[in-house]
């Protein structure tokens, strides 16, 4: 299944994502939450748009940093009314000074859970060129976490062998692509140019492979074409259609 996270469309209200999912076939929607929109948490509110619209939040994102034991325990409760399968988590910030809820927490509340408890790839970044700006961010730290991991195309520098290496443990795969040094751009945006990227390699051999996990599209909102709402439809189109094309049953 592929789901449209709320960040590819950041600037617009929830109510117009959901319908904007509706609209261009989507199965569900990848809940990116912000502490900053408050909309991202308003539980009542988003299960309103996702009954009105029958567009299901089947995966939830939650914010890179910030993150303790009582917001795990929010999104969990979160999940539990969606019929959310899967949340993910970022590795902690370099600024998080307790960390215990990742290396403790959610591996005690995955054993309680049947909703996935995931930890994605990140970005190597550092700071002041030595200081790694993510803890236990390794792709075998991630993986050891609670077992489920959540894989982003537009942070790893070898998708084919970085998703090898966490093979079973992917529940979902954050969908983008990349052209030189531009990231986050639409499916197929790479065809005929320098892409460290193969997408389309990817996704015939997660079919092959019966991958049964969650995609959800998380692109640039600028390129996806925010503000203008007819490109951005079909802009979402073409994505449900390339995805259609190396994956999904026809």
């Amino acid at each position: 299944m592929i789901l449209l996270s709320t960040e590819s469309l950041n600037g617009y209200g929830l109510h117009r994502i959901f319908g904007f999912a509706k609209e261009a076939g989507f199965h569900g929607i990848d809940l990116s939450v912000s502490f900053e929109n408050y909309d991202t948490l308003d539980l009542d509110y988003i299960k309103k748009l996702s009954d009105e619209t029958g567009i299901q939040v089947l995966s939830i994102s939650a914010p890179s940093s910030g993150i303790t034991e009582s917001i795990v325990d929010k999104f969990i409760s979160m999940a539990s009314v969606l019929g959310t399968q899967v949340i993910t988590f970022a590795p902690p910030h370099f600024s998080d000074k307790d960390i215990s809820w990742y290396k403790e927490y959610l591996p005690k509340v995955k054993k309680s859970s049947n909703i996935s408890i995931s930890v994605q790839n990140v970005e190597p970044k550092f700071l002041f060129f030595i200081i790694p700006a993510r803890k236990n961010a390794s792709l075998i730290e991630i993986k050891k976490i609670t077992g489920d991991t959540s894989f982003d195309l537009g942070s790893s520098s070898d998708i084919i062998k970085d998703s090898t290496f966490l093979g079973s443990s992917i529940k979902n795969i954050y969908l983008s692509d990349n052209l030189l040094d531009k990231k986050g751009l639409i499916l197929g945006s790479s065809v005929g140019g320098i892409s460290n990227l193969p997408i389309e390699s990817l996704l015939m051999k997660l079919k092959a492979n019966s991958y049964n996990g969650l995609f959800s599209l998380k692109v640039s909102p600028k390129e996806i074409g925010a503000g203008n709402n007819e490109a951005v439809l079909n802009n979402l189109k073409h994505c449900i259609s390339y995805y259609e094309k190396y994956f999904a049953e026809k």
